[in-house]
């Protein structure tokens, strides 16, 4: 079953985004604001492995739209408007892991959903309710302005507030790297945040795809190594293992002696 919806005219989301949260859990939204045939099309092929959903978050403005364009399309497009609510753009890749030797592994067939959120504070309440159902987040703020960096402690309370566990999987970028004039944000500055938070840290330009790609990989490569090493997988979402993939059960079954036995 498919639903299209429609962005309203007026600037009242708040029942828009209830049928949307009710949506979400029992069907398919293929997108908030336009029918695109090209994802109908995509989205009904079974042929992969795992469904990963990743988040982007970010105050307005600092470019998430932009940057998940970039990696989907490989293009930039100066003219998207601001985000309304929630939307998503797709991809798939091959991920293959690496073992302790340095062997390569069986490529595994990856379809990724890379959810793109609205960053005003009116509809927080709206992208937070998405939270819990993305293993990876992708946060980004704007090199340019020195605020969006700011807030991105608040966004990592959010995260730990609402995420599937208090450490979930991040990569943080710093974005709009191109504009290195307007910068307002030090290279050191981010890092040590980073470092702080124990997450990966990228300076990126969705205008010119640099290291957006590079991200993306760090962000799939976290997830899959955490579905792994885990012995408690209620944290992986439903629908995230395709039945021509491995089921949840055969997911780095354990050795005796243990792996983490937590999500966290």
């Amino acid at each position: 079953m498919v639903f299209v919806l429609h962005r309203p005219k007026s600037d009242n989301f708040f029942d828009y985004g209830k049928i949307l949260l009710v949506l979400r859990q029992t069907c398919l939204v293929l997108s908030v604001g336009f029918f695109c045939p090209e994802k109908a099309l995509t989205m009904s092929d079974g042929d992969y492995d795992y469904l990963i959903k990743f988040l982007a978050l970010g105050d307005s403005g600092v470019g998430k739209t932009s940057f998940l364009y970039q990696y989907t399309d490989g293009k930039f497009n100066s003219k998207f408007i601001t985000t309304v609510g929630i939307d998503f753009r797709e991809k798939r890749v091959v991920y293959r892991s690496n073992g302790p030797d340095g062997s390569t592994g069986k490529g595994q067939k990856i379809h990724i959903q890379l959810w793109d959120t609205a960053g005003q504070e009116r509809f927080r309440s709206l992208t937070t309710a998405f939270f819990r159902d993305a293993m990876g987040f992708l946060l980004l703020f704007d090199l340019t302005n020195e605020q969006s960096f700011l807030n991105v402690r608040n966004w990592m309370s959010q995260l730990q507030v609402h995420a599937y566990c208090e450490s979930p999987d991040i990569v943080l970028c710093g974005n709009k790297c191109d504009l290195s004039e307007q910068r307002a944000v030090k290279e050191e500055e981010a890092r040590d945040l980073a470092e702080k938070y124990g997450i990966p840290y990228f300076e990126t330009s969705a205008a010119n795809g640099q290291s957006v790609g590079r991200a993306v990989d760090v962000l799939l490569d976290l997830i899959m190594k955490r579905m792994e090493r885990c012995v408690d997988r209620s944290w992986i979402p439903e629908g995230t293992v395709r039945a021509n993939g491995a089921s949840t059960a055969d997911l780095a079954e354990p050795s005796e002696g243990g792996s983490s036995k937590c999500a966290c």
